[in-house]
């Protein structure tokens, strides 16, 4: 083989080796959990209810006066039962609530009266 021969194939593949490439970059991880109730939310009225780690609390903005407490389950990925006492009136009661977007919980007491709460930032 001539040296010119050896020289131009060196270079071709010394070429090629530099368009190596390792394979595909893996994409990045996308999150598919469903959102949760956990944080604080707030009624148009200001009051403050917060859910963390299966306890619930409900307090007033101004005084920080605690209104209601208790606990919550995850029915599903969209439903939540609260069973709390209100300190205000020494009472029991359920409540069911649809988390209808990210944002918005919509609550139904079992005496039947309805309520939304918004998630704060």
């Amino acid at each position: 083989m001539k040296k010119t021969t050896v020289v131009a194939l060196l270079a071709c593949a010394t070429t090629l080796s530099a368009c190596y490439s390792s394979g595909p970059r893996p994409l990045p991880v996308v999150s598919n959990q469903a959102p949760t109730v956990e944080g604080a939310w707030s009624d148009p009225n200001g009051i403050v209810s917060t859910f963390q780690g299966g306890s619930f609390s409900t307090r007033t903005t101004d005084t920080n006066q605690l209104l209601a407490s208790g606990t919550y389950t995850s029915v599903s990925d969209r439903l939540v039962e609260i069973n709390m006492t209100s300190h205000v009136r020494n009472t029991q009661s359920k409540v069911n609530c649809a988390l209808v977007t990210p944002t918005q919980l919509n609550c139904t007491s079992d005496s039947g009266g309805q309520f939304s709460l918004t998630r704060r930032g």
